[in-house]
């Protein structure tokens, strides 16, 4: 993968993690109730089931495209149809009656420890599947190796679990930086929403 390719993913990457929702909940709620330690086991629960669908993802459409170009290329054109809608929706939320962004998961309700409910909340989370799949359509090419899906995987993981591990320390050092990141909520959607219609217009262009 090249940098040219990377840099964008990585950025639509960065932006979902940082979209306010019920992931950041559970991070928020157990480093509360257990502290750092709790918090920053959720963050890295959380990161290693982002990290499990990434992969999964790439590496099925890598064996899609490899054995039926022509259905890859059907899956690429609904990812990016998916992409673009998704990008509406956190333009204009009220088109959907939900604010919910692409990444958002419902909380569980369950008491377990910080790294099994973080790995829970994404693991159980199926529009992962459907959000990656849409995703990395737009940037697996017929030349993927192990090691750029490796790579597309761990850039998803690694930067969720910095985010949630920033948010933890955050957290603990001033409230207020999290309630500023709450009251923005509005801003971040709108960048998010814009970068994806630009990848999915980057289909029709290519």
């Amino acid at each position: 993968m090249t940098l040219a390719a990377w840099i964008p993913l990585a950025t639509i990457c960065i932006l979902g993690a940082m979209s306010p929702g019920p992931s950041l909940a559970v991070v928020v709620k157990n480093t509360l109730a257990g502290g750092r330690s709790e918090g920053m086991k959720t963050a890295i629960g959380h990161s290693f089931g982002v990290g499990l669908y990434a992969f999964a993802t790439a590496a099925g459409l890598a064996a899609l495209l490899a054995g039926s170009p022509w259905l890859f290329t059907m899956v690429q054109w609904l990812g990016a149809f998916f992409l673009a809608w998704m990008g509406f929706k956190s333009l204009f939320p009220g088109m959907s009656g939900s604010s919910d962004t692409a990444g958002a998961e419902t909380e569980p309700s369950y008491q377990m420890s910080g790294l099994r409910s973080g790995f829970l909340t994404a693991f159980l989370n199926p529009k992962l599947a459907i959000f990656f799949a849409a995703l990395f359509s737009q940037f697996v090419s017929a030349q993927a190796g192990f090691g750029e899906k490796i790579l597309m995987a761990i850039t998803a993981g690694v930067i969720d679990a910095l985010w949630y591990v920033v948010v933890v320390v955050m957290l603990l050092l001033q409230s207020r930086i999290l309630d500023g990141l709450r009251q923005n909520t509005g801003i971040l959607n709108r960048a998010f929403g814009i970068l994806l219609l630009f990848l999915a217009i980057r289909v029709v262009t290519l």
